[in-house]
């Protein structure tokens, strides 16, 4: 995996709504009802994480969940993390 251009960066942040960069990675959060609901989010998000081979960390607080997302193994930002975000925003 190749690491994104901060122009690349920049133009799928611009396409990838409700996500934000914090240095190397990029997050987002959702509100949900309540935790019951973070949970079964949370659970759908790790059917889609598992299914593309790339994982989010995940902070889940009562109804909120915050994942964030960076190829560690790549050391920043690529196509996949974007990839990713763009299947979980199908989420909602």
């Amino acid at each position: 995996m190749e690491l994104l251009t901060e122009d690349e960066i920049a133009g799928r942040l611009e396409s990838t709504p409700g996500w934000t960069r914090d240095g190397s990675s990029i997050t987002g959060m959702v509100t949900l009802s309540d935790f019951r609901e973070a949970m079964l989010y949370t659970g759908a998000v790790a059917y889609l994480a598992e299914a593309a081979n790339h994982h989010p960390d995940i902070l889940i607080q009562w109804n909120k969940v915050t994942l964030t997302l960076s190829s560690h193994s790549a050391g920043g930002l690529t196509a996949a993390d974007f990839a990713l975000a763009a299947k979980i925003n199908g989420l909602s």
